[in-house]
C-alpha cells in the first residue's frame, strides 16, 4: 500500500521545490488528501489551541454529551445507528464576518487564540490555492477569486471532539461524506486517532502526527477542476479509549460565487461540444442540496445541478 501523502512546505523553498509540487500534486490528484509538516504556523501556537480547545470540552460540553447519549439510550444500542455521529461540536465562523465573540461558554483568552489561529489558517489556505494553481497551470490567486464572491470566502472552524464509544462498531464518530467546500485544514488530535478516507475501495487511516495540518480537497475544487483533483469520502471511527480532538476549519466559497470548471482545464473535444463534464451553479444553491445529502455520494449531487443549469458555460 503506498504511504499517505506528508508535504514538507519547508521544501518549497529549496532544491526539493518542483519534487515537493510533484508531490502536492500527486495528492490532490490520487489521495484527495494530504498532511502538512512545517507549515509555518508555530508549535506554540497549535500546542494553546489544543490545551484550551481540550479544557473547554471539559469544562463546558462533556457532561451535555453525556446527558444527550443517555437520554437517546445510546449506551446499550444493539443495531447500527445511521441518523446520527457521536461528536460533540461547535462552530466558529470567522469570514466574511466573525461570531467568535457570540458564540457561549468561550473564555476571552480561548476567544483571542481562536482569532489568531484562524488568521494563520486563513492564510496557509490561500497559500496553497496558490500552489495548487501553479500545479494546474492557472494563473496565480485563479482560485482564490473563483471562491471569493463578492464578500469574500466563507470560512470557519468546525470544533469537535469524540469522547470514548461504548459501541463503535455501531455508532461512527462521522459518518462517510466529501466535503461541500474548498479548501479544508484540519488540526487533529495525535494521540487518538479514527479519520479514515476511501481509497480504491478501500478505507486509509490518515495518520495522527503532532504539529501537522491535514488538508483535504472540498466538492467545489472538483468542479473548478474539472474532476483533475477530487474530493473524497472520509469518514471517523469512534475509539473505545480516548476523548479525539478535531479542528476543522473550511475555506468556501462565497454564498454568490459562480462555481464552474476552469476553461483553461476544459479539453478541447469537450469545448469543441460546447460541454463540460461538470455543472456550473452559485455556491449556495449547492450548500442548500448538500443540507440534506451530506452523507449520500456526491455524484448525484452534481447530476442535480446539471439539471438546474438554466445558463451553459459559454467556453472562449
Amino acid at each position: 500500500m503506498e504511504n499517505f501523502p506528508i508535504i514538507n512546505l519547508e521544501k518549497l523553498n529549496g532544491a526539493e521545490r518542483a519534487a515537493t509540487m510533484e508531490k502536492i500534486n500527486d495528492a490532490c490528484e490520487n489521495w484527495g488528501f494530504f498532511e502538512l509538516v512545517n507549515h509555518g504556523i508555530p508549535h506554540e501556537v497549535m500546542d494553546t489551541v489544543e490545551k484550551l480547545t481540550k479544557g473547554h470540552y471539559k469544562k463546558c460540553m462533556e457532561q451535555r454529551f453525556k446527558e444527550l447519549v443517555a437520554k437517546k439510550g445510546l449506551e446499550g444500542v444493539e443495531v447500527e445507528v445511521t441518523d446520527m455521529d457521536w461528536e460533540s461540536t461547535f462552530f466558529l465562523r470567522h469570514l466574511p464576518s466573525s461570531n467568535i465573540s457570540e458564540v457561549p461558554d468561550l473564555d476571552d483568552i480561548y476567544r483571542e487564540v481562536m482569532r489568531d489561529f484562524a488568521k494563520r489558517l486563513e492564510k496557509l489556505a490561500e497559500e496553497l490555492l496558490d500552489l495548487l494553481c501553479e500545479n494546474l497551470g492557472l494563473e496565480k490567486s485563479y482560485l482564490k477569486n473563483t471562491l471569493h464572491g463578492s464578500k469574500g470566502p466563507n470560512f470557519g472552524t468546525k470544533v469537535s471532539n469524540y469522547p470514548p464509544c461504548p459501541k463503535p462498531d455501531l455508532i461512527k464518530g462521522l459518518r462517510a461524506h466529501t466535503d461541500a467546500g474548498g479548501i479544508i485544514l484540519l488540526f487533529q488530535d495525535d494521540k487518538v486517532s479514527g479519520l479514515q478516507l476511501l481509497k480504491d475501495g478501500r478505507w486509509i487511516d490518515v495518520p495522527p502526527m503532532r504539529h501537522s495540518i491535514v488538508v483535504n480537497l472540498g466538492d467545489q475544487l472538483e468542479v473548478i477542476t474539472n474532476g483533475k483533483y477530487k474530493s473524497v469520502m472520509h469518514r471517523v471511527i469512534a475509539q473505545k479509549d480516548g476523548t479525539r480532538m478535531s479542528l476543522a476549519s473550511f475555506y468556501n466559497p462565497g454564498n454568490d460565487a459562480l462555481i464552474y470548471p476552469a476553461p483553461a482545464l476544459v479539453d478541447k473535444e469537450t469545448e469543441e461540444h460546447n460541454k463540460q463534464v461538470y455543472p456550473k451553479f452559485v455556491f449556495d444553491d449547492y450548500m442548500k442540496l448538500y443540507a440534506n445529502l451530506k452523507f449520500q455520494a456526491k455524484e448525484p449531487r452534481f447530476e442535480a445541478m446539471k439539471a438546474m443549469e438554466s445558463d451553459p458555460i459559454e467556453i472562449a
